[in-house]
């Protein structure tokens, strides 16, 4: 019997997905409805893809939230708490699971490098789910009007031959 203890692999998801009630772009972690369901199925690179697209939307926001945060500090906190972090994880990736974190324990507010006191965490984590999720949905809206645009090209295209 084999005793391979392998380390489940690292998935976007944040425990509270949105898309089993109908939504398109998951309220938890942000990634489309089709990325969710077939998340095990992806090849690697297209896992990664989709972790460069999320991180991309959490380094627009996040660095500019957290102006006085300590970058060593956050890496420090992140190791102190175990957090598994692919290793091309962006700065913005790295601010989200220090401020999720603190979300879930504001009294880690302090420790966590992100330049935040403990009354701060709570409005903070609002306004960067209400940004964040506004861009994902954009995204996701721009995502479908190029694909909508192809298919009819696509027919097209076929219906000239």
């Amino acid at each position: 019997m084999s005793k391979d203890h392998r380390i489940p692999a690292l998935t976007p998801c944040a425990g509270r997905c949105s898309t089993v009630f109908g939504d398109h772009v998951c309220r938890g972690c942000r990634r489309f409805n089709h990325e969710v369901i077939r998340w095990n199925n992806y090849t690697s690179s297209q896992q990664l893809a989709v972790w460069q697209r999320l991180d991309e939307q959490l380094d627009h926001i996040l660095p500019n939230m957290l102006p006085h945060m300590q970058l060593n500090q956050v890496h420090a906190f992140l190791d102190s708490k175990r957090i598994r972090l692919l290793p091309e994880a962006t700065l913005g990736r790295k601010l989200y699971h220090a401020l999720k974190l603190c979300e879930k324990n504001i009294h880690l507010a302090e420790e966590s490098g992100l330049g935040i006191q403990s009354d701060q965490v709570k409005p903070l984590w609002r306004v960067f789910e209400d940004k964040v999720l506004k861009l994902a949905q954009a995204s996701y809206e721009l995502a479908w009007i190029r694909a909508h645009s192809m298919g009819k090209k696509l027919i097209q295209m076929h219906e000239e031959q």
